[in-house]
């Protein structure tokens, strides 16, 4: 279970903790399952391969941005809230590859009363290669209220 996390202990250049997940095509099928994503490029080697002449089957760009908000998630706790979060797709997963999420904070300030940090993000796969660069907002709480 996460720790909360409170905004006077989070600066400027701070990293959010890095949050792994190999893909295969288990988490693949299971992924698919809950979001009725039985896609072929994403299902079978073949397909992948005519698709866009890739080594075979490719991962899903939305389980990745998943990932994202599991990462936050797991890091600020359950008395804050993920405001905002958006990525963009780069570059594919390929089965097995061992994806990362990381962030970095950018900014921190109050607006309308609520303490907010910004995060530059990104999903790198093992080899260090960034495929989903994007960015967040958290509120987190504070410790004097």
């Amino acid at each position: 279970m996460a720790v909360n996390v409170y905004f006077e202990d989070v600066n400027m250049g701070d990293e959010s903790p890095p949050w792994s997940r190999q893909t295969d095509f288990m988490n693949w099928n299971r992924y698919a399952a809950v979001n009725d994503e039985f896609v072929y490029i994403h299902m079978d080697d073949e397909s992948g391969r005519k698709a866009l002449n890739e080594a075979g089957a490719f991962g899903m760009g939305n389980l990745r941005y998943t990932y994202m908000l599991n990462a936050l998630r797991d890091w600020i706790g359950d008395e804050a809230e993920i405001r905002e979060c958006g990525l963009q797709y780069r570059a594919i997963n390929q089965k097995n590859d061992i994806l990362t999420v990381t962030g970095k904070v950018t900014k921190k300030e109050v607006v309308d009363g609520e303490n907010r940090v910004f995060l530059e993000m990104n999903v790198v796969n093992q080899k260090g290669d960034p495929t989903c660069p994007g960015h967040a907002v958290i509120a987190l709480p504070s410790r004097g209220k």
